[in-house]
C-alpha cells in the first residue's frame, strides 16, 4: 500500500461526525442516549481533512468456533469507518481484515503482515487473549496502536507494551463480579468451576475460583475440541453444585451445558463474555435457558439511535457483543486520523490524551491501556434469547 499521506487544509470541527455519534454507559446496563448517532451529525464533515492510503485494521477471528465474536468485532469498526467515509469524501479510510481463526499460532504471522502494511495505523483488535499474547509484542516492537474490544485476560496490561489499550474492563473486575453475582443473587453456597484451559477461559475461572474459595466444591478442565465432556460431567454431578462457572467460549459452552442437562444437573449454569452470543443458545438448545452470562462490555442494542444506525448499515441485524466497543476504537482511531495524524507515532501518542464520550462509556485510558470505568453487567438467557439484567452492584 502508498505510504499515507494526511492533510489538514483548515481547523478541525470538535463536533467530528464520528465523535457526535457517543454516548455514555448507564448504570442498569443498557446505554444512555444523551449524545447519539443522528442523521445530521453522521453527515458532518470533518472542515478540511484529505487523506491518502489510511487504513485501520480488523485483527481477530472471523471463522472458526468462535468467529461470530469477530464477525460481531469487525461490524462495529466497519459502521464507524463507513460513517466517517461518508462524512468525509476527500479522506477515505480502508478497512483491513486480519482472520486469526482466534488461534495463537496463526497470530504472529498475521501481526507481521499488518505491520508489513505501512498504510495501516491502528489496529481494533486483537479479539482474543491468547492470540494477544502472541500478536502484541510485534505490534508494539512496530509502534502500531491496538485497542482490543473484547481481550478481557488481566495479565495483558503487565507486559509494558507502549500500544496496548483496552476498550472494556479486564477480568480482573468481570472475575469478582461473577463471583459476587454468584453469591449474592444466586445464594450459591457450593459452586463448580469448569475452563477450557485457554488463556482467557482458564484465567477468568481462576479469579472466580480464588475470589469464591471455600465455596469450590469440584474444579475440571476441558478440550473445547472434544465432543465428550462426560469426566467434568461426572465430577460435577457428583459434587452436586448450587452453580456451575464455566470460563471459555461460546460453541463448547453450547456442548457443555446441553451435557450437563441431559445428566441431570440442575445448578444454576453461569457463563464469562466469551459465551455471549447466540450461538451458544444454538448449540444448547433448551439446555441454555435460565443460563447467567456477564460480560464487561455494554448491551450496544439498547440505544435506539445506535441500533438503528447499525441495522440501517446491515439490514436485519442489531448490533452484538462487543460491537459497540469496536466502534468506540474504531472512532478513536478514526479522531486520530481527523486530528491529522500521518503515521503510527502520531496516532499513538494522540491515543495517550484521548478522551471523548463513546457509545459504551467515557473512552480515555490509564498508564496501562486500560479504559476508565470497571462495570460489570449479567444477562440472562430466557426464552431463547440473551435478555440484560443490568448492572453487578
Amino acid at each position: 500500500m502508498k505510504k499515507s499521506t494526511l492533510l489538514r487544509a483548515g481547523a478541525i470541527a470538535v463536533s467530528l461526525a464520528f465523535v457526535t455519534a457517543a454516548c455514555g454507559s448507564d448504570s442498569e446496563g443498557s446505554v444512555s442516549e444523551d449524545t447519539v448517532v443522528t442523521e445530521d451529525t453522521a453527515a458532518a464533515a470533518v472542515d478540511g481533512v484529505t487523506c491518502e492510503g489510511v487504513s485501520i485494521a480488523f485483527f481477530g477471528a472471523l471463522s472458526g468456533d468462535a468467529g461470530n465474536l469477530g464477525k460481531n468485532i469487525r461490524a462495529g469498526a466497519d459502521l464507524a469507518v463507513s460513517e466517517f467515509n461518508t462524512a468525509n469524501p476527500d479522506c477515505q479510510v480502508g478497512l483491513v481484515d486480519f482472520d486469526s481463526q482466534g488461534d495463537p499460532a496463526q497470530a504472529p504471522a498475521l501481526a507481521q503482515k499488518a505491520i508489513d502494511d505501512a498504510g495501516i495505523l491502528g489496529i481494533v483488535g486483537p479479539a482474543f487473549s491468547g492470540e494477544s499474547k502472541a500478536a502484541n509484542p510485534l505490534f508494539d516492537a512496530a509502534g502500531l496502536a491496538i485497542i482490543t474490544p473484547s481481550a478481557t485476560n488481566e495479565t495483558l496490561n503487565d507486559n509494558n507494551w507502549k500500544v496496548f489499550h483496552r476498550a472494556l474492563a479486564g477480568d480482573d473486575k468481570q472475575g469478582p463480579g461473577i463471583a459476587t453475582y454468584i453469591q449474592k443473587t444466586l445464594a450459591a453456597a457450593k459452586v463448580g468451576i469448569i475452563d477450557d484451559a485457554s488463556e482467557y477461559g482458564k484465567g477468568l475461572a481462576d479469579i472466580v475460583k480464588t475470589t469464591l474459595g471455600d465455596a469450590v466444591v469440584a474444579s475440571d478442565s476441558i478440550d473445547p475440541k472434544a465432543a465428550d465432556f462426560s469426566a467434568a460431567v461426572s465430577k460435577m454431578k457428583e459434587a452436586a453444585p448450587d452453580a456451575i462457572f464455566y470460563g471459555g467460549y461460546y460453541a463448547e459452552a453450547g456442548k457443555l451445558a446441553k451435557q450437563l442437562r441431559d445428566a441431570g444437573v440442575t445448578a444454576t449454569l453461569v457463563f464469562g463474555d466469551g459465551v455471549k452470543d447466540n450461538g451458544f443458545i444454538e448449540a444448547a438448545g433448551p439446555a441454555a435457558d435460565g443460563s447467567i452470562i456477564t460480560c464487561t462490555c455494554a448491551d450496544g442494542a439498547s440505544n435506539a439511535e445506535f441500533a438503528a444506525a447499525y441495522t440501517a448499515k446491515f439490514p436485519g441485524e442489531t448490533p452484538q457483543t462487543y460491537g459497540a466497543e469496536a466502534y468506540d476504537a474504531a472512532k478513536a482511531f478514526l479522531a486520530a486520523i481527523a486530528a491529522g495524524k500521518t503515521d503510527r507515532a502520531g496516532v499513538l501518542e494522540f491515543l495517550g490524551t484521548y478522551d471523548a464520550a463513546g457509545v459504551t462509556k467515557q473512552i480515555k485510558w490509564d498508564e496501562t491501556g486500560e479504559v476508565a470505568g470497571n462495570a460489570v453487567y449479567a444477562y440472562k438467557v430466557e426464552a431463547g434469547a440473551i435478555v440484560a439484567l443490568g448492572l453487578i452492584e
